[in-house]
């Protein structure tokens, strides 16, 4: 029965094209809400139902590096399928987001929100497709059963 699973397993991985979605968005000129741990709150929220994911728990916000020039609100929301980071820098109306999912999702439709929440001036944007070199005589499955 094991090795059947395994086999299976093995099955569904390769089929993929991809394991994972990676949008990273460096944001300048931002607007106050970067400094509203409550909007902040509500966008994380309002982005999962947008690229149609679902929350594990509750996202974390957290004031961090007071004093400094970085300070500012920094943001994690797990999701079933991986995770989304934010970094808020009020002082200079900067924000960093990554979204990563092993489900697929669209890239625009995490930009808008983002548009929609902070009305940054300026977005760069990376898209990766992330994928490692599978070999499975080190993955600790059994490829070739008995």
């Amino acid at each position: 029965m094991q090795a059947t699973n395994e086999k299976h397993l093995k099955e569904n991985i390769m089929s993929e094209k991809y394991f994972g979605w990676h949008l990273m968005l460096d944001c300048a000129g931002c607007n106050k809400n970067i400094a509203i741990r409550g909007q902040i709150i509500q966008f994380v929220k309002d982005l999962v139902v947008r690229i149609d994911m679902q929350a594990h728990g509750e996202p974390i916000v957290e004031y961090l590096l007071e004093g400094d020039p970085k300070q500012g609100y920094s943001l994690m929301q797990l999701i079933t399928t991986s995770n989304i980071c934010g970094h808020f820098m009020e002082l200079d109306g900067t924000a960093y987001f990554d979204v990563f999912s092993c489900q697929p999702f669209e890239p625009e439709v995490a930009i808008k929100c983002v548009r929609d929440y902070f009305s940054p001036g300026i977005i760069r944007q990376h898209f990766l497709h992330r994928q490692a070199d599978i070999d499975f005589r080190f993955s600790g499955l059994d490829i070739n059963p008995p």
